[in-house]
């Protein structure tokens, strides 16, 4: 009996250690802004090579009703030069431009100096959503077959002429995702509850996802309350109870922008189901040093 007690006590430990930490899902931040222009096909494509789970990417909507991918709601001069390779004197509205008169602007060639392993990738336009539909497709790389796409309405209350109303950009999205059918591919995040309400309300099929820029008390009823199936917290609010919180509610935790590897061990350590980065690669590498991956 004694001895038997000895073995099982060795083993409780022991299959703790095994169990460890779990392995987050990686998403690849506006396709991998840390060292490709950002929401373009070469950054999303270099993304796939990298092996993300999921692509995370910007919606806005031209004065033509196309989904494209930009997180501003303007060409602005510091991503985009004009036709020509003009230098934009200032910011141009998406809902000003066809997609024929945006497909003009060259998004590629300016880098990002927040971003010094940025490359430049000249004459590269501004994409459709369809676009990047059409390139997973057509990618023979490995990430291709399963890679998810995590979309963000990019919506503005305060200035209501730079976006569509919710009930009309969220149509339009799910027209697209419907049209190539990525549904279940498809998590549709945003700030503004509005779009992912409606988002709920013409595709149920569709998860959403609630980003929050502060710490919320009692998150867990305003998330259910949101209807959303994944929370995507700016990562200097996470903690562990939070995390729990959320996931003993059956909502996985998603958090954003995380760059280094002190951070992601913070929220490996967190318990969070995935991390938003800039680096995909270099994340993937990390995980692999620890086993994770």
């Amino acid at each position: 009996m004694k001895k038997l007690l000895l073995l099982a006590l060795i083993a409780i430990p022991a299959a703790a250690v095994a169990a460890g930490p779990k392995a987050p899902l990686v998403h690849g931040h506006r396709g991998c802004r840390g060292v490709m222009p950002e929401n373009t096909l070469p950054a999303f494509a270099e993304a796939l090579k990298a092996g993300v789970d999921v692509l995370e990417l910007d919606l806005g909507i031209t004065k033509d009703g196309v989904v494209v991918v930009s997180h501003e709601p303007n060409v602005t001069p510091e991503r985009c030069l004009g036709p020509n390779g003009a230098k934009l004197e200032k910011p141009i509205p998406l809902r000003s431009l066809t997609l024929e008169e945006l497909k003009k602007f060259d998004c590629g060639t300016l880098t990002n100096p927040k971003f010094p392993r940025q490359a430049a990738v000249p004459g590269t336009p501004m994409p459709t959503l369809e676009e990047v539909f059409a390139l997973v497709r057509a990618s023979k790389l490995p990430a291709a077959a399963k890679v998810e796409f995590n979309i963000e309405t990019k919506i503005f209350p305060y200035d209501p002429e730079l976006s569509p109303a919710p009930a009309e950009f969220a149509a339009l999205v799910v027209r697209a995702v419907k049209r190539n059918a990525m549904g279940p591919r498809v998590m549709v995040q945003s700030f503004d509850v509005r779009t992912l309400k409606e988002v709920k309300a013409l595709a149920p099929e569709i998860r959403t996802s609630q980003l929050t820029y502060e710490e919320l008390l009692d998150i867990v009823p305003a998330l259910q309350a949101a209807l959303t199936d994944i929370w995507s917290p700016n990562y200097k609010w996470i903690t562990a109870e939070s995390v729990k919180a959320a996931q003993k509610a059956g909502i996985p935790v998603a958090p954003w922008t995380i760059n280094t590897p002190k951070e992601w061990d913070l929220a490996i350590a967190a318990g969070v189901d995935a991390i938003i980065t800039d680096y995909p690669a270099d994340l993937i590498a990390h995980l692999k040093t620890k086993k994770l991956r």
